[in-house]
């Protein structure tokens, strides 16, 4: 017997509910105690269970809709059952009209007229494959800008970086922190404490990682329902420009997001099958603390995971293959960082080629002759590349250039209803660049016209004093505007910095000859990757060196290191 679904009333407060998702479509079977859609509340997102079994036969809400509650938004009968007449009721109710009683109707009508029916709507507006910080965000932005949304993932939503890379790497990070501060409590008065056996619980360090990671995990789930955007586990494969299969089931779609974000690199090198040689991965996972271990590479991921052990107790040696560690970060940042980690016992080789992994060491070439660094595990840190798995993209026309898919400032593809966001383009591999670059995917989608800018993109480093930098670096601010002027301001004339026992580092900072317009800023210190956000803001803002200078900062904070090093760039030092 056809039953009416009306919208429900959960709460003595509740007067009308949002359709956020149906999580079935008409034509579909349902059974009892399925979820059948979604609706938001004043308070929260609740998913609707089907009271018997049937067949979807009418829906009268899309997705995002909001009705009065006990209003009709369903119709669930029996497949071949006449509903006409509760169809005409339920709209009546709803102020709204149908041009013909059921599809079967239009189809018959155009059958008989020799006219062929309308083409088939696509499943979706919009199939992003990847659920990682630039696919989870541009779904949600697609589907609050009225796109009916999908997001394949064939993992854990929030990729690599919350997973497995930004936040398990942080969190691991402020727990060597607070070993530290620990350690040095008693120069902030801090006596009694026996320090014989401080150490890490690793136990306890990964259960607190695991926590963390879990619940921003569930936000994202959270933030699909609310927004609307319908999840589908498994693999995307893209079959054409406009059809993804997932697990054998084939979804249609205008538009489709690559999102499938990168993998991890690794050096063609001969290794011994008796040396451990763990990827971050298995990194953050470590049980026990190692009595030492060799990285081999000295970047962003590298030179982190090199201050995590130092500061937990592990022997750390570091293998780069470039003249210095850090090569994206200026060069008189990267001098300080090296000698911070020296002072904390790492040994640092640059200029040295891996050649070979034995059981008991990295062997590599130095100035000419072969040396070794004896190690019980190795980390890989050499890198990222991006993903392209289930992307057959000479097939689809999907132009590349060394491993990377190319795509414009608007991030669309060679192939015009696809684009490809976060990693998988190669352009900036960080997490916040990911994210802008899905807004701006789906503003493009969506007919606002946007286009992604790189060089005032922040990045970041979190050892302790953090490195945080945005723009060029003195070298390349050289190369494209000769005369360019410098502003500088140690840490150690910051009252902050000295009220918070770490006075090491520096803010330098770089404008061009002609407007003193920023063009580069550099934080080695305590908040460096806090601070970093207002030169983001100022560079976006084309500030020059006077206008930050004579903004006024709080004192006492670390923040006044901008005004700082900004008046000592307009030839006005005041502290220095």
């Amino acid at each position: 017997m056809a039953e009416v679904i009306i919208m429900p009333k959960l709460g003595f407060n509740m007067d009308e509910g949002k359709l956020v998702q149906w999580y079935k479509k008409e034509g579909d079977h349902i059974g009892k105690g399925e979820a059948l859609f979604s609706i938001e509340t004043d308070k929260t997102s609740i998913d609707i269970e089907a009271t018997g079994d049937g067949v979807v036969r009418k829906l009268f809400l899309k997705e995002g809709e909001a009705v009065p509650v006990t209003l009709p938004i369903a119709i669930i009968a029996g497949a071949g059952e006449d509903i006409d007449a509760l169809v005409k009721e339920a709209l009546e109710k709803l102020g709204k009209e149908e041009s013909t009683s059921s599809s079967a109707q239009t189809v018959a009508s155009a059958q008989a007229s020799g006219a062929a029916p309308a083409a088939a709507a696509k499943d979706f507006d919009i199939i992003v494959i990847g659920g990682g910080p630039g696919g989870y965000v541009a779904a949600i932005k697609a589907a609050q800008l009225g796109k009916r949304t999908a997001v394949v993932e064939k993992d854990q939503y929030g990729g690599v970086c919350m997973n497995r890379g930004c936040i398990p790497t942080k969190t691991l990070l402020r727990s060597a922190e607070s070993l530290k501060e620990i350690k040095e409590s008693d120069q902030f008065g801090v006596v009694g404490l026996d320090l014989t056996n401080l150490q890490l619980d690793m136990t306890k360090v990964q259960k607190r990682k695991a926590g963390i990671v879990g619940q921003l995990v569930g936000g994202i789930n959270g933030l699909f329902r609310k927004n609307g955007v319908t999840p589908i586990s498994g693999e995307g494969i893209i079959k054409d420009k406009n059809t993804v299969s997932v697990g054998g089931k084939e979804y249609t779609a205008d538009f489709i997001i690559i999102a499938t974000g990168s993998g991890i690199k690794s050096l063609p090198v001969p290794i011994d099958s008796g040396m451990e040689v763990l990827t971050s991965n298995e990194a953050l996972d470590l049980a026990e603390i190692p009595a030492d271990i060799t990285i081999i590479g000295g970047g962003v991921i590298g030179v982190e995971f090199a201050y995590f052990f130092a500061s937990i107790g592990t022997k750390v040696t570091v293998v780069e293959f470039l003249d210095r560690i850090l090569p994206m970060v200026d060069e008189e940042i990267t001098k300080q960082v090296t000698s911070m980690l020296e002072q904390m016992g790492v040994k640092v080789y640059t200029s040295a080629r891996v050649t070979e992994i034995s059981k008991a060491a990295v062997l590599f070439e130095k100035d000419g002759s072969v040396e070794q660094a004896a190690a019980s595990k190795v980390l890989m840190a050499v890198g990222r590349g991006p993903d392209l798995g289930g992307i057959d993209c000479e097939a689809l026309g999907i132009r590349t250039e060394r491993g990377a898919i190319v795509t414009d400032s608007n991030m669309r593809t060679s192939v015009e209803n696809i684009y490809a966001v976060g990693d998988v383009n190669g352009k900036a591999m960080l997490a916040h660049t990911a994210s802008a670059e899905g807004i701006i995917a789906a503003e493009n989608i969506c007919g606002h016209h946007k286009e992604m800018v790189y060089d005032r993109i922040p990045s970041a480093i979190y050892i302790q004093p953090e490195v945080a930098c945005v723009g060029l670096t003195e070298v390349q601010a050289r190369e494209k505007y000769g005369d360019v002027k410098i502003g500088r301001f140690p840490l150690v004339g910051n009252g902050k910095a000295k009220v918070a026992g770490d006075d090491r580092g520096m803010i330098k900072v770089i404008t061009e000859p002609k407007y003193q317009e920023i063009v580069g800023v550099h934080i080695f210190g305590i908040h460096a990757t806090d601070l970093i956000a207002e030169a983001a803001v100022a560079m976006n803002l084309e500030a020059t060196a006077e206008e930050v200078a004579m903004s006024i900062h709080p004192h006492p904070t670390i923040s006044e290191i901008y005004h700082e090093a900004f008046h000592a760039a307009i030839d006005k030092a005041i502290h220095i």
